[in-house]
Parts: structure tokens; C-alpha cells; sequence
């Protein structure tokens, strides 16, 4: 018999038990997922430290943690994946900007801005607004920008 799974009420459930244990050790979730993979469910958590690097100790001090609580909520097997978010990841949400504030990154643009003809900056995160968008602080020239969150393509963490 095939069980029926609803992802959305899942993340649903497990979202603020995730975000709690992984405050308990001063971490921070930037990702969520439970997603279906080649017929495996899969539990994905990306976590984030302002303060220092992600250590696989911490990795395992969020999955010990979580284990029992998790088999509880979801009623599949699935696979359980807890790691940091890597050196040039990807931005999946808004509150990525929030978080990664004072961080290096690439972003691509729409369309070019004003006076500009390069849809690809590397700089740093001076803010973020939810309204008005990005303040953006461009290596090549030493420039301050507002770049309006409708105009951003996509945004990855830059290493040098």
C-alpha cells in the first residue's frame, strides 16, 4: 500500500524544531527541505554560524538531537542529511541576505542597472530591505548600490 505524504504540512511540523535545536547549539537553519529523490525521501538542513565555521560535530550534535523527535512526525523512511551550506552556495530565500550580511557574494541581475552595462557584481552585503531590495557594496569600483530585489537573479556566496 503507498502512503500518502504531504511535504508542506511535514516541514510544516518540523521547521520549528529544527530552527530550536539548531539555536541550542548557536546555529542557524538556512535551509529546510524533505523532497523525493530517485524513489527515497530525503530530510536536507543547511546550517549557518555568524560567529565560526560549521563543524561536523555540529552536524552530529543536530542529528542526534533531532533523530527520535523526527521519526515521530514523519511517517516514511527517508534519509536525514545535515550539513554546512558549502563555501559558494546558492541563496535560496530572502532571509539569505539578512543572514549573510557583511558576506562576499556574486549577484546576477535581470537587467542591467541604470548607467550599467554588466548584469554580474562581486561585492559585499551592506543591507538587506524586503521592500526596497539590496545595498551593495561593488569591489570593482569601490560603489555603494541599491539593486531592487525584483532585479536579482540569483545570489551565491563568492570566495575569493
Amino acid at each position: 500500500m503507498k502512503q500518502e505524504v504531504n511535504r508542506h504540512e511535514i516541514l510544516e511540523k518540523i521547521t520549528p524544531l529544527v530552527e530550536n535545536t539548531a539555536m541550542r547549539y548557536d546555529l542557524i537553519p538556512i535551509e529546510i527541505d524533505f523532497l523525493k529523490e530517485n524513489h527515497r525521501w530525503y530530510l536536507k538542513i543547511f546550517l549557518y554560524s555568524a560567529k565560526r565555521g560549521v563543524t561536523l560535530d555540529d552536524c552530529e550534535n543536530v542529528t542526534r538531537s533531532l533523530n527520535d523527535f523526527l521519526d515521530e512526525i514523519i511517517p516514511v523512511k527517508y534519509y536525514l542529511e545535515v550539513s554546512s551550506p558549502g563555501l559558494e552556495r546558492k541563496f535560496k530565500s530572502e532571509k539569505e541576505f539578512e543572514i549573510f550580511k557583511g558576506k562576499r557574494v556574486s549577484i546576477k541581475l535581470k537587467q542591467p542597472l541604470e548607467g550599467e552595462t554588466e548584469r554580474i557584481f562581486k561585492g559585499e552585503i551592506v543591507d538587506w530591505n524586503s521592500d526596497k531590495g539590496l545595498t551593495f557594496f561593488r569591489f570593482d569600483d569601490a560603489k555603494e548600490m541599491l539593486i531592487p530585489k525584483e532585479n536579482i537573479q540569483s545570489a551565491k556566496l563568492y570566495v575569493d
